[in-house]
């Protein structure tokens, strides 16, 4: 499953500077994960877990493979890109195609960086809210209403397009309402902007991260965001970091009072924003995290590794992550009947170390 999220932000917040970074740490993971050919102007980036070390060493092998995400960089904005000014077409075009909107706002203070539109992080995001707003207004003046049209479910869909004309007109971000079931059909068919979900990258100077991870209530607060939806890093540093060999990176990170990377914990904020879960796989060859949305059944999982595994799918054999580190192995869990047979139908939960039995 691909998890596609858009860069964006004003000229000269860092955004470009945080890309490098993101294609500097795909190169580095591409030592150890295989890749299909992507796109230039796409960098991945691995999800933190640490279980599939453990996992690695309980099986014996020295092949992980964590799951992955997707960061587009959006051609940067400028005033006027619901109108089509600077590249504002290619800028919406690319984001409706995302699954989540990256916002980078600018707190970093080098003077020799000129301030091109942005003046601080409050009214960065809310020029970058503005366009995606107005944006979706002109989607919605371009909607007819249904006259002496009987078709089921037209007035409902009217409905729900006046809705969000009067939310937007309000300077609401649709994605802060909670939408009815037709309005968020709606909102999907129209391709709507401010439906996506939204995280942001709070760009500060090397020096002052830890310091600002600290007021992060007050960061919060003042953009008006939830505090899960924040990552502060610096773009900067994110790129010298990983032009560094791992060990490096660690203790480079430990003298700065960090424990992860700010692209680390990037890859994990956006795969929380979506709730997105991983199922485990552990063997000999490898042991892997693969992605699924919550709620997924055994079938489904079974076909997001191969979609002949969900046709031919017999079921599920499901130990937790806990117990088949702690027995040490599908053998041990099997001896005290640790593992479960499941059907097609049973919901997946998170860490489940599955293997799938599978029909010829």
């Amino acid at each position: 499953m691909s998890l596609s999220v858009g860069i964006v932000g004003l000229p000269n917040v860092g955004k470009s500077t945080l890309f490098n970074a993101l294609l500097k740490r795909q190169v580095a993971l591409a030592a150890n994960y295989p890749f299909a050919t992507i796109e230039p102007n796409v960098g991945v980036v691995a999800v933190p877990d640490e279980r599939l070390a453990v996992l690695a060493k309980v099986v014996g092998t020295t092949v992980l493979k964590p799951a992955t995400i997707e960061f587009v960089d959006i051609a940067g904005l400028v005033k006027g890109a619901y109108k089509g000014e600077g590249l504002g077409n290619q800028f919406l075009s690319h984001i409706r195609e995302t699954d989540l909107i990256c916002h980078v706002v600018r707190a970093f203070r080098d003077e020799q960086i000129l301030r091109e539109d942005s003046t601080t992080p409050v009214d960065d995001l809310q020029t970058i809210r503005t366009e995606l707003q107005l944006a979706d207004l002109s989607t919605m003046e371009r909607q007819s209403q249904p006259k002496g049209v009987k078709v089921a479910g037209a007035q409902e869909r009217w409905q729900a397009i006046e809705f969000f004309r009067e939310k937007l007109g309000q300077g609401i971000m649709l994605n802060t309402l909670k939408l009815t079931e037709v309005q968020h059909e709606t909102a999907k068919e129209l391709c709507l902007l401010t439906v996506k979900p939204e995280l942001f990258v709070y760009n500060e100077d090397e020096d002052q991260v830890v310091s600002s991870m600290e007021q992060l209530p007050k960061i919060a607060k003042d953009l008006g965001v939830e505090l899960e939806q924040i990552v502060v890093m610096s773009a900067k540093m994110e790129s010298d970091l990983a032009a560094l060999e791992e060990t490096d990176q660690h203790a480079y990170l430990l003298e700065l009072g960090l424990s992860l990377a700010g692209l680390e914990r990037l890859a994990k904020v956006a795969y929380d924003t979506l709730g997105y879960q991983s199922f485990l796989t552990a063997g000999v060859m490898e042991v892997r995290a693969w992605t699924i949305t919550k709620g997924t059944t055994a079938q489904q999982a079974a076909g997001v590794i191969h979609t002949d595994f969900a046709k031919k799918f017999i079921s599920a054999r499901i130990v937790s992550y806990q117990d088949f580190v702690k027995l040490g192995g599908w053998k041990a869990a099997k001896d005290i009947g640790k593992i479960r047979q499941e059907g097609r139908d049973y919901r997946m939960q998170e860490g489940d170390v599955v293997e799938f039995m599978i029909g010829s």
